[in-house]
Order: C-alpha cells, then structure tokens, then sequence
C-alpha cells in the first residue's frame, strides 16, 4: 500500500508542476449602451504553452461593486486558445439598466462607481482536468453629468475666444 500512495503523490507531483494556459485582463471598455443595458467588452490575452489548440468550455463572470454583485453569469463555449501562441478573447457582458440605478447611491463626488470585473476561464485539460484560471480587472464606470447632455462645461481655445472679441 505505501508504494502506491508513493506513485499517487510523485504523478500528483508531476501534473502540478506542468506548464498550465495563462490569462490575463489586457482591458475593458464600454463596448455599447442600449435599451436592455451597458455593453462591457474585455478583451483577455491568453497564452497557451501546448502545441495543440485547447477548447475552452465556458467563461464565468461577475461584475461587482463595493459589496454588491451587480451581474453574473456564464459564456458558454466561447471557442478555443491557438497551439503554442498567444490569443486574444473579447468578453462582452451585459450590465442591465436595473442594476446600474440601483448604484446610483454609491456614486460619490466624482460622479463615478468603482467596479470590478471577475472572469474565469473553465478549461478542460486531458491529463489535469478540469481547471478554472481566475482574472480580475479594477475600473471605474464615469458617469455623464447635465453638462455632457447639454455640451457645456469644456469649450476650445477657440471657442473662448470669439466669446471675448
């Protein structure tokens, strides 16, 4: 029995030193705003040290604001990473309207809210199984204020000056 928990702990050993897909969060903007809600685009970079492509199953998210999820979801089968390569994903995930109003009284004076986005990368690999690769990416959300609605409040240099002659 102790050369079998022996062979478990070096293979154990093994799989946990091989090399794994990396992720990370390059960026995030306001891809869109609409009717249903504000469009987040995220674009991630992941870099894959295997000579095959790997399919990834699905991406998890959140995106959350002080102690509060504002939405969260799963992206189901969003394609696969390219053999011994980086590639480059773009996220979208939909914030409803109904959420955002419900921040609006976390918006401080600088008219803005603090977010964080939480994405997971669910990716099924052969001999390790399946394994999440977890990223996060801090940002603000500006919100427009009247003088945005209306142009006002910035004008050009010449602008301010045909005011003046």
């Amino acid at each position: 029995m102790e050369i079998l928990e022996q062979a478990k702990n070096y293979v154990a050993g093994k799989v946990a030193n091989m090399p794994k897909p990396e992720a990370d969060i390059t960026d995030v903007d306001f891809k869109g705003f609409g009717l249903d809600g504000i469009t987040l685009l995220a674009k991630i970079s992941i870099t894959n040290p295997y000579s095959v492509p790997i399919p990834i199953g699905e991406i998890a998210y959140a995106v959350k604001s002080g102690d509060r999820c504002i939405v969260s979801g799963t992206i189901p089968d969003p394609g696969s990473i390219k053999g011994n390569g980086d590639t480059l994903l773009e996220v979208t995930v939909k914030v409803p309207h109904g959420a955002m109003v419900s921040l609006i009284r976390d918006v401080g004076g600088d008219w803005d809210i603090d977010y964080v986005l939480e994405l997971g990368l669910i990716i099924d690999l052969p001999v390790i199984g399946t394994f999440t690769i977890p990223m996060s990416y801090k940002g603000e959300m500006k919100l427009p204020t009247f003088a945005d609605f209306f142009g006002g409040g910035k004008s050009t240099p010449e602008e301010e000056e045909a005011v003046c002659k």
